[in-house]
Parts: structure tokens; sequence; C-alpha cells
């Protein structure tokens, strides 16, 4: 990948598309800056060059119009600080103020674009937008992994108005898709991959990728129980994908022909109700009484699986183990976490998915003892199914 490295940008103005879709709070304080940590090097690469920055990004889910709640300006006190320089602001993307302060920026100066998303075009990948989009600067750089997989304006569409000199993945983009090709690629061996989460059907295409090319893969989360019923189980009232009973069935059959070894939870933490304060007690997996669900994993699994994780060279997870969000069925997940960061120690490369397995691993305090934490949920999921991501098809 030709990176920000290949490019020298003395008094270059650089259209850098970057992931600042960041967690707030009802004061519109950001809650976790990762993803503005992330996409620091690169910016300070170009600063330091001498060029200057126009940022796209998006933020939240707008309906196509602008609204307060999704406004960029509540980011920029935290990027100025962060930066270490100031930060303009403009609030449109293609206003004719957008385009004056765009072409005034001098050296070392940052324009913060607002809300892409704001425009439907955006999300439409419309190209007369992206190309609205691509006057702001004479060189394109994206370094937005946590949205390439996405075929939006600013992510694909743009990078069409660039000559090939003119445009470089930055520094995470680059990383992001390295630390994934350590496990696509050629993986050390025993690779374990941790599969969880709520549904089958989310994680369908990558379990399928995986099968042949993982040793082993570890299933927990909700999805568990509609591989638990396809082999035959009862499973109580715990969450089942009916309709994907049967390609569970054929999942297993594969890896089964493949010489992967799928490993699903031998107990569950199960409750009589879908809430924190339900009574809970431990039952075998496939033999869940009618009346209760299963929430997290047991501790027979937590042990069979920790025996597992500790065995393996290379470790991939992507999804929880049950409701952590609830205390009472947070011990499967923490248990998860607990045995990667151990397995890292011990000399193994382990790269966690974004969502909901980053903010475990954050949460339970072992972000800093693991390989690589992803930024992209949606696009590291993409890459492991075997695609091609828009945003790095885009720059080819």
């Amino acid at each position: 990948m030709k990176t920000v490295d290949a490019i020298d940008f003395n008094n270059k103005t650089v259209v850098v598309r970057v992931d600042f879709n960041v967690p707030l709070n009802d004061k519109f304080e950001i809650t976790d800056d990762t993803r503005i940590q992330s996409a620091l090097p690169t910016l300070q690469k170009i600063l330091n060059d001498g060029g200057s920055v126009v940022l796209l990004s998006h933020l939240g889910r707008p309906k196509g119009s602008p609204s307060k709640e999704f406004s960029l300006q509540h980011i920029v006190p935290q990027l100025k600080q962060m930066l270490g320089v100031d930060v303009k602001f403009v609030d449109d993307a293609i206003s004719d103020e957008a385009f004056e302060q765009s072409a005034n920026l001098k050296s070392g100066e940052v324009l913060l674009l607002e809300n892409l998303r704001f425009h439907v075009e955006e999300k439409e990948g419309d190209s007369q937008f992206a190309e609205q989009l691509s006057r702001h600067g004479n060189v394109y750089v994206n370094d937005a992994f946590g949205t390439a997989h996405r075929a939006h304006a600013s992510t694909s569409k743009i990078a069409e108005n660039f000559s090939a000199e003119n445009k470089a993945f930055g520094y995470l983009m680059a990383q992001e898709v390295d630390h994934a090709a350590k496990l696509l690629n050629n993986p050390k061996r025993p690779f374990v991959a941790i599969t969880g989460g709520a549904k089958v059907s989310d994680k369908i295409a990558i379990l399928d990728n995986l099968i042949g090319k993982a040793d082993h893969i570890i299933i927990g989360g909700g999805m568990a129980y509609t591989f638990i019923k396809a082999q035959g189980g009862l499973v109580g009232d715990s969450l089942v994908e009916e309709d994907r009973v049967q390609m569970a069935s054929d999942l297993l059959q594969k890896a089964n022909q493949a010489g992967t070894t799928i490993h699903l939870p031998v107990d569950s933490i199960v409750a009589d109700d879908f809430a924190k304060d339900a009574e809970t007690q431990i039952e075998q997996t496939n033999q869940i009484s009618s009346g209760w669900m299963g929430l997290d994993i047991g501790p027979m699994a937590i042990e069979a699986f920790t025996a597992i994780i500790l065995s393996a060279e290379s470790i991939l997870w992507n999804g929880p183990m049950g409701v952590f969000e609830f205390e009472a069925f947070s011990k499967g997940t923490r248990a998860i976490a607990a045995a990667v960061a151990q397995a890292t120690q011990n000399g193994a490369y382990s790269l966690i998915g974004g969502g909901d397995s980053a903010a475990a691993v954050n949460q339970f305090g072992f972000g800093e003892q693991v390989s690589h934490i992803s930024t992209g949920g949606g696009a590291l999921l993409e890459l492991f199914e075997g695609k091609e991501l828009p945003g790095i098809a885009a720059m080819k």
C-alpha cells in the first residue's frame, strides 16, 4: 500500500478522510477519543512536512440533513488540544465559505468540514458530490479504516478525482490492513478465532471464510444457541435464528471436513428474564430448561475456551461471549479477554475486532495487553469475509 510516507506535503493542501465518528455524552463531550488518537500520526506527518489539512468525516447517523446532535463542531475543542494547533470549522462541507476557507489555508493549518452525512449524496456515493469535495485540496489521503467498507462519496468516489501520485493511505489504514494480513495470509499456528455476539446471520460469511484457515473456532454469545439447536440440543428460551439452523448445521459439517474444530460452550449462565437482576443458574447448554435463556458462557466453557486460547500462536476475536453490559453476565467475556491477554504475553499475536469486542477489552482493562485493537468492526469483518473494501479498491 502506498502511504503518506511516499509524499512530500510541503505547500500542499491535503483532503484527509478520517473516521471521527466518536461517542458523545448528553453534554456533547467525547467519551472515547480512540479514533482521533489513531489519526494523529498521519495528520502530524502532513503538518510537519509543511502541508495544510482539510478534514472530512461523518458523525452518527443523521437523516441527510443538518442537526445539532450530530454536528462535528462538538469535537473541535478536543481536536485542537490533541493536535496542538488551531482547528478552523465550517458548517457546510460544500458551501462557498467552505471553499474559500480551504483555498486560503496556510501551511500548518487545519480545517474541519461539517458532517458529510448531512448531505444524502455522501451515503449514495454521488460522483458529483465527491468531485465537489475533491476541490478542497490537491492531494487525497484516506485514513478512515472504519468506513473503508462503505462505497460512499468521501471514501471511494472522491479518489477518482486525484492522480495516482496525489493520493495515498494514512498510517492507520495501512496499519489495519497489515494487522489483518498477519492472520489472513500466513498465520502462526495454532490459529484460534473467537466469535460471539447475538446473531449467526451477522457472522455467517466470516465463519465460512475462516473454516479451513483457522485451526479452532470458538463460538459464544447468543449465536451459539443456533448451533446447539442444529446439533439437536434443547436451548429453552435462548435466542435462536430458526431460519439459520440448517446453515449452522452445514457450517459444522464443513468445518469437520476442513479440519477446523468448532468449540461450543458446554454450559451456560441462564436467566429467567433478559434483565440485569434476573434469577440465574448454571445449566448444560444443550439441556436448558423451558423458560430460561442463556446469557453467558458457564464456568466449564470458560475453562475449556481458556485452554484453547492459551495454546494459540495467533488469535482473532470478534464478538462478546454474553450480555457483558450486565454484570451478572460479564464473566465469560471478561475471562476470554484475560485469556487473550495472557496468550499475547506468552508470545501469541492477537487481533481484536472493533465494536463490542474492543469495548469489552478496554472495559476490563486489557486494552494495553493485546497486539492490536481494530478501529473498524465492520471493515475488519469484511476483510475476513474475503471481500475487497471499496475504500481500498478506489485507490488502485
